[in-house]
C-alpha cells in the first residue's frame, strides 16, 4: 500500500497550508482529496461576487504573503488565483476524487491505516495508504446542510442551497426568498436586489452589522461558531425596502406559498437555503476520542489545539479561520519535524 510520513486529508486551504509547510521542511506526504480540484468550496460551491470578509493580513497561508496590489478584502477570483499560485510555488500534488472511508490508528504496523474510495475516472476500488502522522484538514464547512420544513419537497419553484448560487442575475424579476442571515445569506440577499429580483431574507435572530463589535471575530467564531455578519451594502437595501425583512421562521410551504410561524404567508419562485455547513469527520475518523468532539472540532484548549495522540493532528478546526489554520500547519509541521 501507498506509504508517506504523513497523510493529510482535505486540500482545501488548511490542507494546502499544512502540504507547504510539510514541504519548506522537506517531510513526505500524501494529501487525499475527495473533489477534483482543490480548494473546491471556493472553486465550486460559491457565488460570483464573494470576498474575503477578513482583511487579506489575517488570511495569508504559511510562507506566502498576498501581491501588495490587492485590495484588503481580495475577490474570490483572485483568492483563488492565490491559492493556485501557491499550489504551483510549493509543488502541491492533491490525489484527487478519492473519498476517506475510515481511518484508523494499526498498533501493529504503529501507523495509520487510512481506506479511501478511488472514484478517478470512475475507478471505483478501495485504496489504502499507510502514515506515521495523520492530519485532519477537512475544513469547518465540508457538507451543506437544509433545514426540512413541511411541504418543502412540494415546493413548485427553484430550492437550492448557498453552494449552488452562483449569481442573481438569472433571478431578474423572481420572488426570491433568502433563508439564513449570515454573511452567506446577507450578500447573497444584496445580490439578488441588485440584480432586481424581489428579495426577501428570515432573520431569526439579531444580526451585529457593527464594523467592530464588541468581540471580536475571533472571539464571536470561537464563542457562538459564528463571525459578526459584515454588511457590504445590504443595510441599505433593508432601509431602502428593496430587501424585505421576515422575522419569522418557516412554519410550512404548499405550491409557491410559504407560511411563516407567525401566520404570514407569501409567494415565491425560488428559495436559497444559506443555512451552513456540518463536519463528517466523526464519519470516518476511528478511535479518536480526544482531540475532536462530535461536532468535528478540536476539543483541545488553545494553544494545544491542534495536537492528539498517536500521532493525530488537526488543523483550521479551531474556529480561527485561514489565521488560526496557518498557524495550525505551521506547529504542527514543526511538531513532527522534532518527531523524526
Amino acid at each position: 500500500m501507498p506509504e508517506a510520513v504523513v497523510i493529510i486529508v482535505g486540500a482545501g486551504p488548511s490542507g494546502l497550508a499544512m502540504a507547504g509547510c510539510l514541504s519548506q521542511l522537506e517531510i513526505p506526504y500524501l494529501l487525499l482529496e475527495r473533489e477534483d480540484c482543490f480548494a473546491s468550496l471556493w472553486k465550486k460551491y460559491s457565488y460570483d461576487r464573494l470576498h474575503l470578509h477578513l482583511p487579506k493580513q489575517s488570511c495569508e497561508l504559511p510562507h506566502m504573503s498576498f501581491p501588495s496590489f490587492l485590495p484588503t478584502y481580495v475577490p474570490k477570483k483572485q483568492f483563488i488565483q492565490y491559492l493556485d499560485d501557491y499550489v504551483a510555488r510549493f509543488k502541491i500534488s492533491p490525489m484527487y476524487q478519492r473519498n476517506v472511508e475510515s481511518a484508523n490508528y494499526d498498533q501493529g504496523y504503529e501507523k495509520w491505516v487510512v481506506k479511501a474510495m478511488n472514484n478517478d475516472e470512475g475507478c471505483g476500488e478501495v485504496e489504502e495508504y499507510l502514515g506515521t502522522f495523520l492530519v485532519v484538514a477537512t475544513g469547518e464547512q465540508p457538507i451543506h446542510m437544509y433545514q426540512t420544513f413541511e411541504g418543502l419537497s412540494s415546493f413548485d419553484g427553484e430550492v437550492l442551497h448557498s453552494t449552488r448560487f452562483k449569481s442573481g442575475v438569472e433571478f431578474k424579476n423572481k420572488n426570491v426568498l433568502v433563508v439564513g442571515s449570515g454573511n452567506s445569506g446577507m450578500e447573497i440577499a444584496l445580490d439578488l436586489a441588485n440584480h432586481g429580483a424581489k428579495t426577501s431574507i428570515i432573520v431569526r435572530s439579531p444580526v451585529h452589522f457593527l464594523s467592530r463589535p464588541k468581540e471580536g471575530p475571533f472571539l464571536m467564531k470561537k464563542k457562538y461558531s459564528r463571525y459578526p455578519t459584515v454588511d457590504v451594502g445590504t443595510c441599505n437595501k433593508i432601509k431602502s425596502g428593496e430587501i424585505q425583512v421576515l422575522p419569522a421562521e418557516i412554519g410550512s410551504i404548499g405550491g409557491n406559498d410559504v407560511e411563516l410561524k407567525n401566520g404570514k404567508s407569501y409567494q415565491f419562485d425560488s428559495i436559497v437555503f444559506c443555512t451552513g455547513f456540518k463536519r463528517s469527520t466523526n464519519l470516518w475518523l476511528k478511535g479518536d476520542d480526544y482531540l475532536l468532539g462530535e461536532d468535528g472540532i478540536s476539543k483541545q484548549s488553545f494553544p494545544n489545539h491542534w495536537k492528539g495522540k498517536k500521532g493525530l493532528y488537526c488543523v483550521g478546526l479551531s474556529r480561527r479561520g485561514f489565521y488560526g489554520a496557518s498557524m495550525d500547519a505551521q506547529n504542527i509541521a514543526n511538531d513532527i519535524k522534532s518527531s523524526l
